[in-house]
């Protein structure tokens, strides 16, 4: 019986096809990784841009003023405040005050959790609270005031930012421990005029902040809580 020799039988110029691995490949698939990357971060930066109309639409929280409805290290998705306003709205921002009558709530709260200029200075750290009162020009605001966060002001008089040097926002952060006066009071900045406020809260990512990986800073920003009695926003 003749050996069967199928099994080894080798066709003639037969080779394996071997990959090509030469550094001119290899950078080509470096090249095209990156650029599907920052092409997916850009896409989705325009697309949350698109529905925010706010630039950029996410915000990394540096301190825990907000806490515990936000924490140190979460991101926070901003919109346009006009976009889509509550009732009872100031320019498209609903305060606490509102809100407590019309059953408005955002992050647990009453009223709209805003992102907002300090002083209107563009070269100071944003920072995120809670819009509280909305006041006129020249308003002694001290009797429709929470007593609790004026501190030991007795009267008008004796209250900073009162009367009001323009019409706008009472701010303050949630967190009773650290921010336990209105913003306005303590000094982080006078009251917040419409064309400050850069959005309003509308969602958080918890710790997602965190990251700091460079192609994320094509569309995020960090924003400034400030804690306790301080003239500007606490660093991180």
């Amino acid at each position: 019986m003749g050996r069967d020799e199928s099994t080894n039988s080798t066709p003639s110029g037969g080779t394996d096809e071997s990959v090509d691995a030469s550094p001119s490949f290899r950078f080509g698939l470096y090249v095209r990784d990156i650029g599907t990357s920052v092409g997916a971060v850009l896409l989705v930066g325009g697309f949350l841009f698109a529905v925010s109309g706010v630039w950029p639409p996410l915000v990394a929280i540096e301190s825990g003023s907000m806490e515990p409805h936000i924490d140190t290290g979460d991101m926070v998705f901003v919109m346009d405040a006009e976009r889509f306003s509550g009732q009872e709205d100031r320019h498209g921002v609903v305060t606490a005050a509102a809100g407590a009558e019309t059953g408005y709530q955002t992050f647990q709260q009453p009223g709209d959790v805003i992102v907002f200029e300090p002083n209107g200075n563009e070269q100071r750290t944003p920072i995120i609270h809670r819009s509280m009162l909305w006041v006129d020009a020249g308003e002694n605001w001290y009797d429709r005031a929470n007593r609790e966060y004026v501190g030991n002001a007795d009267s008008c008089d004796e209250l900073r930012n009162c009367p009001a040097p323009h019409a706008g926002f009472i701010t303050k952060g949630d967190n009773k421990v650290t921010n336990s006066k209105y913003d306005q009071v303590t000094g982080a900045s006078t009251v917040v005029r419409p064309e400050w406020v850069i959005g309003t809260g509308i969602f958080r990512i918890p710790r997602l902040g965190y990251v700091r990986v460079q192609p994320s800073q094509l569309w995020h920003t960090s924003v400034s809580m400030p804690v306790g009695d301080v003239s500007a926003p606490a660093a991180s």
